[in-house]
C-alpha cells in the first residue's frame, strides 16, 4: 500500500494537493486525526484499496503530536508513507487569507491572522521534518498540481534531487536545501532582443556558451552536490532539493538548472522553475 499524508499551514493549498492526488486514483480523506491512521489503513487494506492519499494538519488538535510515532509504526509495516509539508511566507498566507475572506481554523481563540500563521507554524514544527517542502507563495494552481504529481510518482527506494530555479526579487524559497546564488555572472535580461526568451529557449543557450565562468559555476555546483549526496543518502531522505537564484529567475539560474539536471543520469530527477510557473 501507498499513503501520501498532505500537511504544512492552512492557506498553502492543502486542498489543491489532495484534489490532485484524487484525480490521479488515489482514495482521499480530508481531515483525518493522526491517533486513527493505523486503524483507517488497515480498514482500506480489507477492502482493497492501494493508493490513500489524506491530509493531517492542526484541525486534528492534540492529536497531531502522535504523528511522528505512527509514521514510523505505519512504515514498519512494509507501507510506503510520504509526507508532502506544503507551506508559503506568511504574508502571502495573510494575502490569501484576505483575498478569500476565509478565517484562520486558529483564530477562534481570538488571535490575528498573523499570529494565528505563527501559533500554526509552532504546532506543526515537528512534522514539518517528518517531509518533502513545497512552498507555494509563488505558485499557481496548476503548478501546484503537476509539482505534487511529480513528487508521488518518483521512486520512493531512492533520493530523487530537485533542481530548481527562483529570482531573488520574488524571495529565497522556504524548501531549498543548498541555495546558489547566480546573479554575478552575466545577463541577457539587458540584451533587448534576448529579454523575452528563458534559459531554456535556443538564444539563451547561445549567449552563455560564450561565457565561460558560466560553464564553471555549473561544474562547481555540480562537484559540490556529488561530493556530499552520500551523506545526505545515509539519511534516508527522499529529496534533495537544489535552487539556483538569479534576479528574476527567467535566464541564468533556469539555464544553469537544466544543465544540472543533466549531469546526474544516474539519479532520479526533477526540474522546476518557479518563476516560469508564475501567474500574470
Amino acid at each position: 500500500m501507498r499513503l501520501i499524508l498532505i500537511s504544512g499551514l492552512s492557506g498553502s493549498g492543502k486542498s489543491v494537493a489532495l484534489r490532485a492526488l484524487e484525480d490521479s486514483g488515489f482514495y482521499c480523506v480530508d481531515n483525518l486525526p493522526a491517533t486513527m491512521l493505523p486503524e483507517a489503513m488497515a480498514m482500506y487494506a480489507d477492502f482493497g484499496y492501494k493508493d490513500i492519499a489524506i491530509s493531517v494538519d492542526t484541525r486534528s488538535g492534540p492529536t497531531l503530536g502522535a504523528l511522528p510515532k505512527v509514521v514510523e509504526s505505519l512504515k514498519s509495516q512494509g507501507i510506503d508513507v510520504r509526507l508532502l509539508f506544503l507551506e508559503a511566507k506568511p504574508e502571502t498566507l495573510v494575502k490569501r487569507f484576505s483575498e478569500t475572506r476565509r478565517r484562520h481554523p486558529l483564530s477562534d481563540t481570538g488571535i490575528t491572522v498573523e499570529e494565528s500563521i505563527l501559533l500554526e507554524q509552532e504546532m506543526l514544527a515537528e512534522v514539518l521534518e517528518l517531509g518533502t517542502r513545497i512552498d507555494t507563495s509563488e505558485l499557481s494552481a496548476n503548478a501546484l498540481r503537476s509539482w505534487v504529481r511529480e513528487l508521488v510518482d518518483a521512486d520512493s527506494n531512492q533520493l530523487t534531487l530537485i533542481f530548481e530555479s527562483f529570482g531573488f526579487k520574488h524571495g529565497v524559497p522556504q524548501d531549498a536545501d543548498f541555495v546558489f546564488d547566480a546573479r554575478c555572472l552575466p545577463n541577457p535580461y539587458y540584451d533587448p532582443q534576448l529579454r523575452p526568451f528563458t534559459g531554456r529557449d535556443q538564444p539563451i543557450i547561445d549567449f552563455f556558451a560564450g561565457h565561460q565562468e558560466v560553464a564553471e559555476m555549473i561544474t562547481d555546483i555540480q562537484a559540490m552536490i556529488a561530493k556530499w549526496l552520500p551523506c545526505y543518502g545515509k539519511e534516508n531522505r527522499s529529496y534533495l532539493t537544489v535552487a539556483v537564484g538569479c534576479t528574476g529567475g527567467q535566464h541564468r539560474s533556469v539555464y544553469i538548472i537544466e544543465n544540472l539536471a543533466r549531469v546526474f543520469p544516474d539519479r532520479q530527477v526533477l526540474v522546476r522553475h518557479r518563476q516560469l510557473y508564475r501567474e500574470h
